[in-house]
């Protein structure tokens, strides 16, 4: 039998292929498709992110440099995975983010040393996330592909959040902390430093640009 590397399917561009074939190849070597692979969950991880940087750790530094910084360390150290599935892929990723994170709060507000305790509280965003997520696509589209159906594609959660990058930064972010975190608009306005009414106009506008932005299309099925 020959490599998964050396099969034809290593060659193809990635979109279409199921993700767990995109993973066989580059665990048999396809180095191409790995910078490929990882800017899938790009937007996934930029979410996440978002909901767990507070406001000391926001003015020493940006969601895209904890992304980045998470992206490179994912490329690097891809060696190590040893999962097959997107889930595992996805679960792998957030463990990598809780690192950055973990050597950001460290380096940049002297706090104690990684605590096991933030990596079980982002699994836990994490799966609050993935629910909230499926609320939040019926909230948008009523004829939205099922979760069953996204997942055979991509997980509902990543492909949400692709769907949030093509907002503006505080479209995204006040979506994210209202409909993902269910915080109170006083709670965003902390956040985001302005009044509580300007969180709630922010946060109708951003949904009304959403519903126009908002575009799932329905995966393919091959039998």
């Amino acid at each position: 039998m020959s490599a998964i590397s050396e099969s034809p399917r290593s060659d193809l561009p990635i979109e279409g292929r199921p993700i767990a074939d995109v993973i066989a190849s580059v665990q048999g070597g396809s180095t191409r498709a790995l910078g490929e692979l990882l800017q899938l969950y790009r937007n996934y991880l930029s979410v996440l992110a978002t909901t767990q940087l507070d406001k000391r750790l926001r003015r020493r530094m940006s969601t895209s440099d904890l992304v980045q910084e998470t992206m490179l360390a994912a490329h690097r150290d891809f060696g190590q995975f040893r999962g097959h599935s997107e889930g595992e892929l996805l679960a792998w990723l957030r463990k990598i983010l809780v690192n950055c994170l973990s050597h950001a709060v460290e380096k940049n507000i002297h706090a104690q040393k990684r605590d096991m305790r933030r990596e079980v509280a982002m699994e836990r965003v994490a799966k609050k996330m993935d629910d909230s997520m499926a609320r939040l696509s019926n909230i948008i589209a009523d004829d939205a592909p099922s979760p069953s159906q996204i997942v055979s594609r991509r997980e509902l959660a990543a492909e949400l959040s692709d769907q949030l990058a093509k907002l503006k930064p505080n479209y995204r972010d006040v979506i994210v902390y209202r409909n993902l975190q269910g915080l109170s608009f006083d709670e965003i306005a902390d956040r985001m430093e302005i009044k509580s009414g300007a969180a709630r106009m922010l946060w109708l506008r951003a949904i009304a640009k959403f519903k126009d932005v908002y575009d799932l299309e329905s995966p393919e099925v091959s039998e």
